[in-house]
């Protein structure tokens, strides 16, 4: 999609459809959705677009099925609203496809979850000593030589 006119399509496409789901689709099935993001081809005759759905109960399967077919159903909506919008001579085919990144985002935040408690066991295993020093940094050398030069000179002026 380097073509920009076709990008500009594209975003279009999403903004009037996340209006049309928040504003004029009344489906019962339809849950929260959002649109994450369009992908339109080169000659514009098909567009994807991408969702997500939150569920509040916790029954995502359930919810995004019902979703889907809300979807589905409301495609020749949806499809004649972006008609109307883009006025274009070619209006894209709708895709609705359900959107991988939070599957992918939850197992990546559980890999990260179980590498920290592992790196935490190793930690705890191998015990808090320093490897060098238990202060690294050089500090300046006190020498009591120095102090005793100072009393010598006193003494010689008197």
């Amino acid at each position: 999609m380097a073509n920009p006119r076709v990008r500009k399509i594209a975003d279009r496409i999403q903004v009037v459809v996340a209006e049309m789901l928040e504003r004029r689709i009344k489906d019962p099935r339809l849950g929260f959705v959002t649109i994450t993001d369009v992908r339109v081809t080169g000659d514009s005759q098909q567009a994807t677009i991408f969702y997500t759905v939150l569920d509040s109960t916790g029954d995502d399967e359930a919810a995004l099925a019902a979703t889907a077919a809300a979807l589905e159903s409301a495609k020749g909506l949806i499809r004649s609203e972006v008609a109307k919008q883009l006025g274009t001579r070619i209006v894209p085919t709708l895709t609705f496809v359900a959107d991988a990144l939070p599957e992918s985002a939850r197992h990546l935040d559980e890999v990260l979850a179980r590498a920290k408690a592992q790196d935490d066991a190793v930690a705890a295993q191998r015990g808090a000593a320093y490897a060098g020093d238990a202060d690294p940094y050089k500090k300046p050398r006190e020498t009591a030589d120095s102090d005793a030069d100072l009393d010598v000179d006193d003494s010689d002026d008197e």
